[in-house]
């Protein structure tokens, strides 16, 4: 992966235009929502919005602050990042931010506050419902699209939340904890993809710090990697109050602090400036890129564009209809017949659905669909009846004993009908924005009433609605069939009836694993941390990659979901480009069932055998999906860059493709391997400079210094005409994770303190640095 540098812009002419109070002024906001504007040289404001599935307006007589989460004006809430992750649809989320942009232009707002890319690491986090998977391939290519549907339309993204915000917990204050090789290749990675990729014209930095040193005053974070390595070249903003120290927020590479502070944080810049604690040059680097960005994303704004409600609202029916995921369907019990037959829909988030998360991204909708009215709305001679079966937490009591009078009800109605549709799931109460869950199971409540209706009517399915990751076992074990319906939007409840009746075919695949229970989750022992501080434990073994390396039984596995039809793999054929830059996967895919249907071709890949470094058993690369007729095959082409099956060395500094065989798979799911292809892969030259310090075994593998030692060894060998301890393969291995200062020093050494000098500055002077 190469390094990149900004680029370095003439200084702009408007910066001497400028007093140091103004260009301190530009620094902070102006407001909750707005930047500063210096009309006399020309810089304009810009307005933002909270997102990413949809704006959050101020409305005319509400506060519109960053605390008031209910004040906001109407505007299409489409699926959350949560239900668009399961999708796997990047040209989806492309325009559903499109959408969301022409939106954004309608209200003059200039810049959505998304997408959320941050890593599931646990399943706790209550603000997993904003984040897409616990992959960053995944988010990368989710994400980036949401960006490049933003940026076409003329409005900027703010991606976000750089980096390593995984909890809710002391978020504020945490210090994520992190080895180098999982920052880059897990927490970091799909930021990478994006900002090298896809341009964003903002990043926002994260509330939380990394080893210690807040983001907002990260220069490692902000400038070393994000511009010096990635060639980032837009602003830095903060999380809203995320900023301790302004001065040294700025030194780091923080542009922008948000929200203004009524001008108290701008003094500060002054001061420090006045004092020599703060370079000017510093201040103007950030002032430039302000500039830069204010003209950019006002520049290209449209003008007079006109949304469509109705047309918005059919695109979050779309979207909602491929999030949905079908995660067991024993038996062929869905879809269910909507010309016959009686059908119970329990539940009362069937009639009250959840549709999007707490906190910061709430949308106030344009209108919302229930799961309810959308099954009576599509029953042509079916019958549809409804209990509620329990109550939401905050509605009101209907007698003395209501949680026993609604579970009574919904018993009866469910033995007297032939399918029972259960909606079970989260109240707004149990996840939000702000503070992490206590554990992933669905109330106790709801798991007694799915008990006792089971006991009447074994043709259960089972409909989830929920912003995280909940426990289905054991219980799913008992129920025929089972949807995962997250949290979908406006127009969610419509698309869960479209499902059930099989107006439209599932075709969602899970994002991040379920887990069978809490404990088996890899990140469980070292979550949410403690005194200040959480350790990273679990290192690359994220979600399925440590689940799969542990061998442990899940619930579903990532990758998982179920189709109304079946899909046959056939023909994979891998094909390495000249100079061996990029790898062609291509795998034919044929609908063995009897209704058209969409499948998501997964591609992974596993290290060699004998890699240097502990690996996942497998790691998605890539996918593709392709919709097809019953009986029709086509086969599905997935690009794969060689870059992709590097590890990031923490010894030797950066990315490394090792040599050998690589293994790579086509599957439905990270546990559903259908083919596999073994591919022999040339590795990246040693960037290690060996020294004295260096093992034995590390001397043996490295390109240059492996021959030189081994050329020493058999000269030692023949100068004493026999055998050596080195070719006792016990002795070999006894001393392979020694030193080779350390085995220089026996008495019987084939290679003198002196030596271990002179081939340590052979290798340097080869030059093969990498």
């Amino acid at each position: 992966m190469t390094q990149q540098t900004p680029p370095s812009p003439a200084t702009d002419p408007t910066l001497s235009r400028l007093s140091l109070a103004d260009k301190a002024s530009l620094t902070s906001g102006a407001g909750d929502f707005v930047t500063t504007a210096v009309a006399s040289a020309g810089i304009p404001a810009v307005t933002m919005s909270d997102g990413p599935h949809g704006l959050r307006l101020p409305k005319e007589g509400g506060d519109g602050g960053q605390v008031d989460l209910h004040s906001a004006a109407p505007a299409t809430c489409f699926p959350p990042a949560v239900a668009l992750g399961s999708s796997w649809d990047p040209d989806l989320a492309r325009r559903v931010a499109a959408a969301i942009a022409a939106e954004a232009t309608a209200h003059g707002v200039r810049v959505v506050l998304g997408p959320g890319i941050n890593i599931k690491r646990s399943p706790l986090c209550g603000r997993n419902f904003e984040y897409f998977s616990e992959d960053p391939l995944l988010s990368a290519e989710l994400g980036g699209a949401m960006v490049r549907g933003l940026q076409e339309a003329g409005v900027g993204a703010a991606l976000k939340h750089y980096a390593a915000n995984n909890q809710e917990t002391d978020r504020m204050r945490i210090s994520a904890d992190i080895d180098e090789r999982p920052l880059r290749e897990i927490y970091l990675r799909a930021f990478e993809r994006i900002v090298r990729r896809d341009r964003p014209w903002s990043v926002m930095s994260s509330y939380n710090g990394v080893n210690g040193i807040p983001l907002s005053e990260n220069t490692r974070l902000l400038t070393d990697i994000l511009r010096t390595e990635w060639g980032f070249d837009g602003i830095v903003m903060s999380d809203w109050g995320a900023v301790r120290d302004r001065v040294a927020a700025l030194r780091a590479g923080l542009d922008l602090q948000m929200p203004g502070t009524g001008g108290r944080t701008d003094r500060e810049v002054v001061a420090a400036v006045a004092a020599g604690d703060l370079d000017e040059a510093a201040l103007d680097t950030a002032v430039e890129r302000l500039v830069r960005f204010a003209r950019r994303v006002t520049d290209g704004a449209r003008t007079g564009h006109e949304t469509s409600v109705e047309e918005h609202h059919r695109l979050a029916g779309e979207a909602a209809d491929r999030c949905v995921v079908l995660l067991k369907n024993d038996s062929g019990l869905l879809p269910l017949d909507p010309a016959s037959g009686t059908v119970a829909v329990i539940g009362e988030l069937a009639r009250t659905p959840r549709y999007q998360g707490a906190g910061s991204s709430q949308v106030t909708p344009t209108r919302l669909d229930t799961p309810l009215d959308g099954l009576w709305e599509l029953a042509d001679g079916a019958r549809v009846d409804f209990a509620p079966g329990y109550a939401l937490p905050g509605a009101a009591p209907t007698d003395a004993a209501p949680e026993e009078a609604l579970a009574n009800e919904a018993v009866r109605l469910a033995s007297a009908s032939d399918t029972v549709l259960l909606f079970l799931g989260l109240a707004a109460q149990d996840e939000s924005e702000g503070f992490d869950r206590d554990h992933i199971d669905l109330p106790v409540a709801q798991l007694h009433l799915l008990e006792r209706i089971l006991a009447v009517n074994p043709r259960v399915a089972v409909v989830l609605s929920n912003g995280g990751v909940v426990r289905t076992a054991p219980w799913h074990t008992a129920v025929p069939a089972l949807v995962e319906g997250w949290l979908l939007g406006q127009a969610g409840g419509g698309a869960l009836a479209r499902v059930l009746f099989g107006a439209v075919n599932p075709s969602g695949k899970l994002a991040e694993t379920v887990p069978l229970r809490l404990e088996d989750s890899p990140s469980h022992l070292s979550f949410p941390g403690e005194e200040g501080r959480v350790r990273y434990g679990e290192g690359v073994f994220v979600g399925y990659r440590g689940y799969d390396a542990r061998h442990c039984e899940v619930a579903f596995p990532f990758g998982h979901g179920l189709s109304y039809t079946t899909f046959a793999y056939s023909g994979m054929r891998v094909v390495q480009a000249e100079g061996g830059a990029t790898f062609t996967v291509a795998v034919t895919v044929t609908n063995t069932g009897d209704r058209a249907g969409r499948e998501v071709v997964q591609i992974y890949s596993s290290g060699p055998a004998d890699s240097a470094v502990a690996r996942p058993p497998r790691e998605l690369r890539g996918f593709a999906s392709v919709s097809l007729a019953p009986g029709e095959s086509r086969e599905v082409v997935v690009e794969l860059a060689r870059d992709d099956l590097a590890y990031y060395s923490e010894r030797e500094g950066g990315w490394r493709v090792e040599a050998g065989v690589h293994r790579i798979e086509a599957g439905s799911s990270s546990r559903d391997i259908r083919l596999s292809v073994e591919v022999t892969v040339a590795g990246d030259p040693s960037r290690l400079l060996l020294s004295g310090r260096n093992t034995l075994a590390e001397w043996l593998r490295h390109p240059v210094g492996g021959p030189l030692l081994a050329e020493r060894f058999a000269r030692a060998r023949a100068a004493r005409t026999g055998s050596s301890a080195m070719d006792d393969p016990v002795m070999r291995r006894f001393l392979a994770g020694m030193p080779l200062e350390v085995i220089a020093e026996f008495p019987q050494s084939p290679v003198p303190p002196e030596g271990v000098r002179e081939l340590a500055a052979l290798v340097a002077a080869d030059g093969r640095d990498g």
